[in-house]
């Protein structure tokens, strides 16, 4: 870090039942700003367990608002510390958390450069999703999610009705206004993405799907497969976001 540098911001956010320093341990982000230069942090939730209330199900009792508020008042604080650069504000998470940076990237889009998402629980209803710019998204998720299900509906561990991960996708590519067809990305072993392009301002849509993948996040410290299933060495999500990232700064006029 250069005191006399703006230098870039990620938020990277729990799950539910998880908690600030299990995320920065699962996901390796430190290792990465350390190695290009910008800053991370790792905001808690509230309630017991720990959670974000960023859709239906993981309500911890306050307005979804509050949490946008508080990501939003962070946001605020940070720069009296360190020299942020306010046009590479990122955030991403795992589960409940990636549905928070969805959350995020609907109400906090003037400030918010692109989010990432890992394994991410999506039951925001479309119409509260009103982004003021295109935010630029990239998303993984296991095929083999017994969490929050690739293919959508119910969650064994949660009584929750969440859609279809490609749905979802779709959605953002069509809210972004970007083609209807996505091409396909080289694939890496049990990980194969696709991009939406001809996005407007540029702010295009990435997915990977993790073949055989669990409730993990792809290339970081596997949790135990029994809780949450297998966890891919074949590609590093926080690695393919960071470069999304370096891609994706928010224009001066957004």
């Amino acid at each position: 870090y250069d005191v006399g540098t703006p230098t870039p911001l990620v938020i990277c956010i729990h799950g539910f039942v998880q908690w600030p320093a299990n995320q920065m341990e699962v996901s390796g982000w430190n290792d990465l700003a350390d190695e290009f230069g910008f800053i991370v942090v790792y905001p808690s939730g509230t309630g017991f367990p720990l959670r974000w209330n960023a859709h239906a199900g993981f309500e911890s009792g306050s307005d979804p608002m509050e949490d946008v508020t508080f990501i939003s008042d962070l946001i605020d604080q940070l720069p009296h510390a360190y020299n942020i650069d306010e046009r590479r504000l990122y955030a991403n998470g795992l589960s409940n958390g990636g549905g928070m940076s969805h959350l995020l990237a609907c109400t906090l889009s003037d400030r918010i450069a692109a989010i990432g998402s890992v394994a991410g629980a999506y039951s925001l209803p479309w119409s509260q999703c009103n982004p003021s710019r295109p935010v630029p998204v990239i998303a993984f998720h296991g095929t083999n999610d017994q969490i929050v299900p690739y293919s959508g509906g119910g969650s064994h561990r949660e009584d929750l009705s969440l859609p279809a991960v490609l749905d979802w996708v779709a959605a953002w590519a069509e809210q972004n206004e970007c083609g209807d067809t996505p091409l396909a990305l080289p694939s890496a072993g049990e990980a194969s993405g696709i991009v939406y392009t001809g996005c407007s301002e540029g702010a295009g849509v990435v997915f990977y799907t993790i073949r055989g993948g669990g409730h993990a996040w792809p290339g970081g410290e596997p949790l135990p497969e029994w809780i949450v299933g297998h966890t891919t060495q074949d590609i590093n999500a926080s690695e393919v976001m960071w470069t999304f990232f370096e891609q994706h700064p928010k224009d001066s006029h957004g």
